[in-house]
């Protein structure tokens, strides 16, 4: 499965710690393992990896990463 991220998720993970940095990479490459639910109102899925919130969607082969933030961010439009 291709794994492709948006600007945003890799501007947010150039942010973080290298350890925060592998937590969440390494989460994303075991999807669909994990704590991953179905947004509602909105097309997509919510994984989550601590207090941080991976926002992704599939189209066939290819796993989107739309955004990663905090818990209490991410949902904001």
């Amino acid at each position: 499965m291709e794994i492709q991220y948006s600007k945003q998720a890799i501007k947010f993970l150039k942010r973080q710690s290298i350890n925060i940095q592998k937590r969440i990479i390494g989460a994303i490459n075991k999807l669909p393992v994990g704590d991953v639910k179905k947004l509602q109102g909105s097309p997509g899925y919510r994984l989550r990896v601590g207090d941080y919130r991976v926002i992704f969607d599939k189209f066939g082969h290819i796993l989107y990463i739309e955004k990663i933030d905090n818990r209490g961010q991410v949902y904001k439009k």
